[in-house]
C-alpha cells in the first residue's frame, strides 16, 4: 500500500511562487508514474501535471503549462510541483497521486493512490 504526503501548500499574492512536495512509503515508488491534480471549490477535480518514472517525461494542463514544473527525486521518493506566476484562479486544494505504471497518464481514474491535498490560496 503506497502513502503519498502532500506538504508545502499556503498562501500567496498573484505572481508569487509556491513548491509543493509530495513523499511517497510504502511501494516502489521508482516504478510509479505521478501525477498532480486540483479541486477547487464547487469545482470537478481537474489534471495539472504528471511525471513518468525516471522523470523525462512530462505533461501539464494546458492552463499551468510554462507556469509550473513537476520533478521527482526517486532517491528521496518525493515528487515536486514548482508553481510560479501564481494566478488567483490556481487557487484550489492540490493533490497527488500514484499509478501502478510507469506509463504517464491524464486521466484521474487511472490513479491508484491519492495523498490529503494540500491548499494552495493565491490572493489578489
Amino acid at each position: 500500500q503506497v502513502q503519498l504526503v502532500e506538504s508545502g501548500g499556503g498562501l500567496v499574492q498573484a505572481g508569487g511562487s509556491l513548491r509543493l512536495s509530495c513523499a511517497a512509503s510504502g511501494g516502489t515508488f521508482s516504478t510509479y508514474a505521478m501525477g498532480w491534480f486540483r479541486q477547487a471549490p464547487g469545482k470537478e477535480r481537474e489534471f495539472v501535471a504528471a511525471i513518468g518514472w525516471s522523470g523525462s517525461t512530462t505533461y501539464y494542463a494546458a492552463s499551468v503549462k510554462g507556469r509550473f514544473t513537476t520533478s521527482r527525486d526517486n532517491a528521496k521518493n518525493t515528487v515536486y510541483l514548482q508553481m510560479s506566476s501564481l494566478k488567483p484562479e490556481d487557487t484550489a486544494v492540490y493533490y497527488c497521486a500514484a499509478r501502478s505504471s510507469s506509463i504517464v497518464s491524464k486521466i484521474d481514474r487511472s490513479y491508484n493512490y491519492w495523498g490529503q491535498g494540500t491548499q494552495v490560496t493565491v490572493s489578489s
